[in-house]
């Protein structure tokens, strides 16, 4: 468990992950309802999702549930979060009832040939109105050629210029794929942008943000952490991976693309597998 908390803490790079997702988070976070983080492990994410009265973490794992409670992994002190131990893909919550359903470190990618039944059951959790942030792979990851070929030092330096100069430079050099990382295993499942878009556009949902994580320098150790010792060059990075991270073009290679969709306030979707339990959570 400790393992798996620190999985984003410990390194510039891992910082630069965790700021990335979390700064999604926050753009989508509402404060109306129930919220559920569907795989949440021990909680990560969790102090970036909805309320915390009102917040349902759900995970196989009832170890990783107990850490939530624990300092090393507590999450909006004082304050009761629902702990729930089921299978997101057949969650015993009650469908519509939550108006953030979220669904990061990829289970729908570990879910293998189940994604999309996976995929439904999120989405019928989602209330009339109610967004679904889901994080998935699409690609090996890429890297800017531009940056890669400056001194970690230069790329420090460098953002301290204005971004749309840094982006232009960017962009016009190109990026480079990443090295196959086959880590995955051969149940692994992969969605391609246009694929998981379609997916949800089919069951009536729009997709209102798709970021591609860290397409600039999400792989380079070194110049993240040249960046990180430089609180301006820092946050010019966060911004210049994020503006380029929702450019579409970047998101076919994505080794994480984040993405929030929303339901409409009325309009159907297919029923939800059967789960054992339909009763929230006390």
């Amino acid at each position: 468990m400790e393992r798996e908390w620190k999985r984003y803490e410990g390194t510039p790079q891992r910082d630069l992950f965790r700021e990335i997702r979390e700064r999604f988070l926050d753009r989508h976070r509402t404060e109306r309802g129930w919220s559920v983080d569907v795989g949440s492990g021990p909680g990560r994410f969790a102090g970036h999702i909805g309320v915390a009265d009102r917040r349902v973490l759900l995970d196989l794992s009832l170890e990783m549930l107990r850490f939530t409670r624990r300092p090393a992994g507590a999450i909006d002190a004082g304050a009761r979060n629902h702990l729930v131990r089921g299978d997101g893909a057949r969650p015993p919550l009650r469908p519509g009832r939550f108006h953030e359903v979220v669904a990061f470190g990829n289970p729908l990618g570990f879910a293998g040939g189940d994604a999309r039944a996976f995929l439904t059951s999120l989405l019928t959790l989602a209330a009339a109105d109610g967004a679904v942030l889901i994080e998935v792979v699409c690609g090996m990851g890429e890297s800017s050629r531009y940056l890669r070929r400056l001194p970690p030092g230069a790329v420090r330096r460098l953002l301290s210029a204005p971004l749309n100069l840094v982006r232009a430079r960017v962009e016009r050099e190109g990026f480079r794929p990443e090295r196959p990382d086959d880590g995955e295993g051969s149940g692994f499942r992969r969605f391609g942008p246009e694929e998981l878009r379609g997916l949800l556009a089919a069951r009536g949902f729009r997709v209102i943000e798709a970021l591609a994580v860290a397409p600039a320098l999400g792989s380079d150790a070194e110049r993240i952490a040249a960046a990180k010792g430089d609180p301006a060059a820092w946050r010019r990075l966060v911004e210049l991976e994020e503006a380029l991270g929702h450019l579409p073009g970047r998101q076919e290679a994505a080794a994480a693309l984040l993405v929030a969709a929303r339901r409409p306030l009325s309009g159907s979707l297919p029923d939800a597998p059967e789960s054992r339990a339909r009763r929230m959570a006390p």
